[in-house]
């Protein structure tokens, strides 16, 4: 697992419109490689990322931002989406990811991660809850 290259930013797009599809959702590739390397890479990131590739192919990411809860007065991290190509699922590979952004959290005292998906997802809803 790895950052990932910000001269690769068409293989996270890739991985984008493949969980977009996944999820049965419409996205539109265009200007995304250029603003996710802009969010990803600046002095005050918008979103985290790691990647895991495999042969140069990016299979796997993370991504997640620090946000604000009012009734906590409290930050959280909202993980926005994690995805693993189908061919490379259930093997561990998730679990990586994850592990990663948990370790983050608690290096920065955030004790809440949030996070959503569609109800049809229930091997995504059985991975967090395990």
């Amino acid at each position: 697992m790895i950052s990932p290259d910000p001269n690769k930013m068409d293989e996270l797009v890739r991985l984008c419109a493949d969980h977009a599809a996944f999820e049965q959702s419409t996205y539109s590739p265009k200007g995304k490689g250029e603003r996710l390397k802009a969010d990803i890479f600046s002095d005050s990131p918008k979103m985290y990322c790691k990647v895991i590739e495999l042969d140069g192919a990016y299979i796997g990411h993370i991504t997640w931002m620090r946000q604000y809860a009012t009734w906590d007065a409290a930050e959280y991290l909202y993980m926005d989406c994690l995805y693993i190509d189908d061919a490379h699922r259930s093997k561990g590979l998730g679990v990586q990811l994850v592990n990663h952004m948990k370790t983050y959290a608690t290096e920065n005292e955030i004790s809440t991660i949030q996070w959503q998906t569609p109800d049809f997802n229930t091997r995504a809803i059985k991975f967090i809850r395990e």
